[in-house]
C-alpha cells in the first residue's frame, strides 16, 4: 500500500472514530470529556470489524451480477446502530464506575504528582521537626495521657517550639491557639502565648531587598533614618523603626520574604493535617480541628496583601476610636508587601501591671462592640500580639489585616440580639438570632428557644465564668442547623479571640457585666422617642405610595366578591427551573416507557416464526426485532447516562440561587 492511500485510509478511519464519538455523545444527551469520547469511539472502532462480521458474512458475495437483497436496508440500519452502540455502552458503564473528576487528567495528574512530591518534602520537614520536640507520639493519636501540670507544661513548651520552627503558618496557628482558652488547658496557653511577641526576626539583607524592590530605590533615599534592628517580629512581616524625610516618626512593617509559596504549600498541609488528626484521634474529634483549620486558612490569606491592611486601618480609624488609638498609614508609601505608618509609642501590652488589666479590658471592649454594633467596621483579630500599652497608658490597636464590615440590618439585628440577651428574653434572642443568620424551612422555634433560654441561665447568671460563653453558643447555632454568613462569623471570631484576651489582660475580668453595661449606656440610649419617631416617619415614608393605592384596591376586591366574579390566579410552575425539573423528569420517563415498549416488541417479533424472508435464516420480522433491539439499548442508555452523571458543581449553585 502506497503512502498516499495509507494517508487517505488513517484520514477516513480518523473521521469515523469522531463520527462514532459525535453520535454516542448526541444520542446519550450528555456531554462527556473528549479524552474519554474518543478512547470509547476507538475502542469501539476496534470492536466492530470482530463483532458485525457474522452479520456482513451472512448477506453472502454481493456485486454486480449479484446486488443485494431488499432487506439490505433493515441490514445497513442495524449495523450503524450496532456500531455506534458500543461506545454508547462503553461510556455509561464508564459514567457509572469511573465518574468524571474520580480519575484526574493528564494535566491534573502531572500538577498532582508535583504538589504531591513538595508536599512530602514539607511534610517530611515538619515530620522531623515534631520528633525532634517529643511530639511523633501525639501526631499518631498514641501520646500518653497528661494530668500532671509539669508534664503538661513540658509538652506546651514542646509543642510551642516545634511551632516557631514549623515557619510562619505554624506561628500564625499557635497565636490563634494561645488565645483559645475554652480550647486548650491554662499551661499550653500561656505558653503558646509566647509566639506573640517572641518569633525570631528576617536577616536585614532579605528584609532591604524587599524594601528596595517595593519602594523603587535604595532604604536611604526613602527614609532619613531607618533602624535595622526589628522593634519586633511577627509570623506575616516584622516591624522597623524609621524617619521620614520630612521628620515624622514612623514603623515600618515588611512582608517577610518568599512567604506566600510557603504559605499556600502550609495551608494545606494544616488542612489535610487537620483532617487526618480530627478522624484519628479523640483530642483532635473534641476541638473539631477540620473546621478551626479551614476559618485560619481563610484568615491568613486576608492578611498577606499590606494594601488591604493599609485601607482596612483607614476605615476603621474615619470610624472613631472609642477610647482606642489606630496608628495612621501613610498611604504613599504602602505597597503589597510593605505598610508605612506613624508611630505609637508604647511597649507590648502584656506588660500593663495588674491594676492597669481591668481598665484596658474594659476600654478594649468598649472599643470593639462600638465597632460591631454601632460603626460597622471592626478589627477581626484582637489577640494580645497586635495590642500596645501606650506611654499615656491607653490602648493601642495594631495590624488591621483582618477587618470585617457588618451592613445595617445585621448591626440591627446583632443589636436586638444583644439586648435580648442583656433582659434574658429567649423569644427575642431566638427571633434576633433567626434574623442574623438564614432561616431554615424545617427550623423547630420553641426547641431553639428553649436552648437558648438554658443557655442564659446558664451564663448570664451572677458570678459565672464567660470561658464557655462563645464555645455553647456555636454549638446550640451548629445543633439546629443554622448556617452563619461569613460577615458574622467574623464577628463571632472576634469576640472569641477578644474574650481570650481580655482573660489575659484581666483574670476574673466580667466580660458578661461588662456587655450588658455597654448596652446599657450605647444601645438602650438609642430607643429614644426622637429615635423611635424618625424610624416611624421614614417607614410611612416608604409605606406611603401603597397607602394611596390601598383604598381602591380593597373596593374592586370588594366589588368583585360581590357581584360574584371574585377569583384567584395561580400559576403552577411560574419558575423556569421548575419547568426544567419536570420536563426533565418527564422526558427520563419517557424515555423509559419507548425504551421498554420497544424492548418487549423486539422480543415478541424474535419469537415470532414465519414471516416474509429476509435472509438465509432470519425473517422480516426477526430483523425489524433486532433494530427495535437496538433502539431500546440506545434508549435505555440515554435513560442511565443521566441518572448515574453527578451534578456538576455549577448545576448545584445554579439551583441554590
Amino acid at each position: 500500500m502506497d503512502l498516499p492511500t495509507q494517508l487517505l485510509l488513517s484520514v477516513f478511519t480518523l473521521l469515523m472514530i469522531i463520527g462514532l464519538a459525535t453520535a454516542a455523545q448526541r444520542l446519550l444527551g450528555v456531554r462527556f470529556g473528549r479524552l474519554r469520547t474518543f478512547l470509547a469511539a476507538l475502542v469501539a472502532f476496534g470492536l466492530a470489524q470482530p463483532m458485525l462480521e457474522p452479520i456482513l458474512s451472512s448477506l453472502g458475495p454481493v456485486g454486480r451480477d449479484n446486488p443485494p437483497a431488499a432487506s439490505a436496508m433493515g441490514i445497513l440500519l442495524l449495523i450503524v446502530m450496532s456500531v455506534v452502540l458500543i461506545p454508547m455502552v462503553i461510556l455509561v458503564i464508564a459514567e457509572a464506575l469511573v465518574p468524571p473528576g474520580s480519575v484526574p487528567g493528564p494535566l491534573e495528574f502531572i500538577r498532582s504528582v508535583r504538589g504531591r512530591l513538595s508536599r512530602a518534602r514539607r511534610y517530611s520537614q515538619i515530620t522531623r521537626i515534631a520528633i525532634k520536640h517529643g511530639l511523633g507520639p501525639y501526631l499518631r493519636g498514641r501520646g500518653e495521657r497528661l494530668d500532671d501540670r509539669s508534664g503538661k507544661v513540658r509538652l506546651a513548651r514542646s509543642l510551642r517550639e516545634a511551632l516557631d520552627e514549623g515557619g510562619v503558618t505554624f506561628i500564625k496557628l499557635g497565636q490563634v491557639l494561645s488565645t483559645r482558652r475554652d480550647l486548650l488547658p491554662a499551661e499550653f496557653v500561656e505558653e503558646l502565648g509566647r509566639l506573640q511577641d517572641q518569633v525570631a526576626p528576617a536577616p536585614w539583607p532579605e528584609i532591604e531587598r524587599v524594601l528596595a524592590a517595593e519602594l523603587g530605590g535604595p532604604v536611604d533615599e526613602a527614609f532619613a533614618e531607618f533602624d535595622r534592628t526589628p522593634l519586633a517580629a511577627a509570623s506575616i512581616g516584622q516591624v522597623h523603626a524609621a524617619r521620614l524625610h520630612s521628620g515624622e516618626s514612623v514603623v515600618v512593617k515588611v512582608l517577610r520574604p518568599g512567604i506566600w509559596p510557603v504559605v499556600s504549600k502550609d495551608l494545606d498541609i494544616v488542612r489535610r493535617l487537620a483532617a487526618t488528626l480530627e478522624s484519628r484521634t479523640r483530642w483532635g474529634r473534641s476541638l473539631g480541628l477540620r473546621d478551626l483549620a479551614e476559618g485560619f486558612s481563610t484568615a491568613i490569606r486576608e492578611e498577606l496583601d499590606f494594601r488591604v491592611e493599609a485601607a482596612n486601618m483607614a476605615a476603621v480609624t474615619a470610624s472613631g476610636g472609642g477610647g482606642v488609638t489606630y496608628p495612621a498609614p501613610i498611604s504613599a508609601m504602602c505597597t503589597e508587601r510593605v505598610l508605612v505608618m506613624r508611630r505609637l509609642s508604647g511597649r507590648p501590652v502584656t506588660a500593663a501591671t495588674p491594676e492597669q488589666g481591668p481598665r484596658l479590658a474594659r476600654d478594649l471592649l468598649d472599643c470593639l462592640l462600638r465597632q460591631i454594633l454601632i460603626e460597622g467596621v471592626f478589627h477581626a483579630d484582637p489577640h494580645p500580639g497586635n495590642l500596645m500599652l501606650l506611654d499615656d497608658g491607653t490602648l493601642g490597636l495594631l495590624d488591621f489585616g483582618a477587618v470585617g464590615r457588618l451592613d445595617d440590618s445585621v448591626r440591627s439585628a446583632l443589636r436586638r440580639f444583644l439586648l435580648a440577651m442583656n433582659r434574658q428574653d429567649p423569644l427575642g434572642v431566638t427571633d434576633a438570632l433567626l434574623e442574623v443568620v438564614p432561616r431554615p424551612e424545617d427550623i423547630d422555634e420553641a426547641a431553639l428557644e428553649r436552648a437558648l433560654g438554658q443557655f442564659m441561665a446558664r451564663h448570664l447568671a451572677p458570678g459565672m465564668d464567660s470561658v464557655q460563653l462563645f464555645t455553647d453558643l456555636f454549638r446550640i447555632v451548629s445543633a439546629y442547623g443554622l448556617s452563619i454568613p461569613p460577615e458574622v462569623a467574623a464577628v463571632f471570631r472576634a469576640l472569641a479571640t477578644l474574650e481570650g484576651t481580655l482573660v489575659r489582660l484581666s483574670p476574673g475580668f466580667d466580660l458578661i457585666g461588662e456587655a450588658r453595661s455597654f448596652a446599657g449606656r450605647h444601645l438602650a440610649e438609642r430607643i429614644t422617642p426622637e429615635t423611635i419617631k424618625e424610624s416611624a416617619t421614614q417607614e410611612l415614608v416608604a409605606l406611603l405610595p401603597m397607602l394611596r393605592r390601598l383604598p381602591r384596591r380593597v373596593e374592586r376586591i370588594a366589588s368583585a366578591a360581590e357581584h360574584g366574579r371574585f377569583t384567584m390566579n395561580v400559576r403552577l410552575l411560574a419558575d423556569d427551573r421548575d419547568r426544567r425539573y419536570v420536563t426533565g423528569l418527564l422526558h427520563q420517563v419517557l424515555l423509559t416507557v419507548l425504551g421498554a415498549t420497544a424492548g418487549v416488541m423486539a422480543v415478541i417479533l424474535l419469537g415470532t416464526a414465519g414471516g416474509p424472508p429476509a435472509l438465509a435464516n432470519t425473517s422480516l420480522f426477526q430483523l425489524i426485532g433486532y433494530n427495535l433491539l437496538v433502539i431500546a439499548a440506545i434508549l435505555v442508555l440515554r435513560v442511565l447516562a443521566l441518572i448515574f452523571r453527578r451534578p456538576r458543581a455549577s448545576d448545584d449553585r445554579q439551583a441554590r440561587q
